[in-house]
C-alpha cells in the first residue's frame, strides 16, 4: 500500500517490488531492483526514507525516517525480518539480521553485520566491517560492544548519548505522560494520510 503523508508520496521505480501487504508512507524513495516484502513498513514521519539499489527489506521490518535523522539505507543491504531501522544511516553491503534495532543518529558502516536481536544505540557508529554479535549492544562513536549482562558498563557510555533528547526531543526525567502526549500528537499526523491509487 502506498500512502501520501503531508503531501509527500513514495517513489517506486519499475524495477522495484513492493509486496501487497507492505506499506510505504510519505517521502520514501526506493532504489532500482529494491524489494520490500510482506508486512514491512517504510514510513517517512517527517524525514525521508531512502532504500538503495538491490536492497531488500524483509517481512515485518520497520524503517522510519525522522526530521533530524532520515533513514538512509545504501546499496546491497539486507534488512531482516522484524528488524527496526529508526532514523539510522546504513552504508552499502550491511547485513541486518532478524530483530536487530538501529536507533536515531546511528550509523552502520559499510559491510558491517548486525546479528540477531543486536542493538546499535542512538548516536553510535559501528565501524565498517564490524560484527555485532547476537543480542549484543553497540554504543558510542566509535561503538564499543557489550554483551547484555554488562549493563553498568554499557550505561556509563549510553547515558551520555541523550536517548530521550534524540528520540523524543525531551530532557531525561521527562514523565511518560508528557512524552506520550507529544507522541500521540506526532503520530496523529497520519489521520490525514491518503491511500494512493494503483498501489502495486
Amino acid at each position: 500500500m502506498l500512502l501520501e503523508h503531508r503531501g509527500q508520496r513514495p517513489v517506486v521505480p519499475e524495477s522495484a517490488y513492493v509486496a501487497p501487504s507492505a506499506v510505504l508512507c510519505g517521502a520514501v524513495v526506493l532504489g532500482e531492483g529494491s524489494r520490500v516484502l510482506h508486512g514491512a513498513v517504510l514510513t517517512a514521519e517527517n524525514g525521508e526514507v531512502r532504500l538503495g539499489e538491490n536492497s531488500v527489506v524483509m517481512e515485518n521490518a520497520l524503517v522510519r525516517g525522522r526530521a533530524d535523522h532520515p533513514a538512509l539505507i545504501g546499496d546491497a543491504v539486507l534488512v531482516g525480518p522484524h528488524a527496526h531501522v529508526n532514523g539510522a544511516t546504513v552504508e552499502d553491503e550491511v547485513f541486518i539480521a532478524t530483530g536487530a534495532a538501529l536507533f536515531p543518529g546511528s550509523v552502520a558502516g559499510a559491510g558491517a553485520e548486525l546479528r540477531i536481536n543486536s542493538v546499535l544505540q542512538v548516536n553510535s557508529r559501528l565501524e565498517p566491517g564490524a560484527v555485532l554479535p547476537i543480542g549484543w549492544i553497540a554504543v558510542g562513536d566509535p561503538a564499543q560492544l557489550f554483551s547484555p549482562d554488562q549493563h553498568e558498563a554499557l550505561w556509563e557510555i549510553q547515558r551520555t548519548l541523550d536517548f530521550p533528547g534524540t528520540v523524543y526531543g525531551v530532557p531525561r526525567g521527562t514523565s511518560m505522560r508528557e512524552i506520550m502526549t507529544r507522541q500521540s500528537a506526532y503520530y496523529g499526523s497520519h489521520l490525514e494520510d491518503q491511500v494512493l491509487p494503483d498501489t502495486p
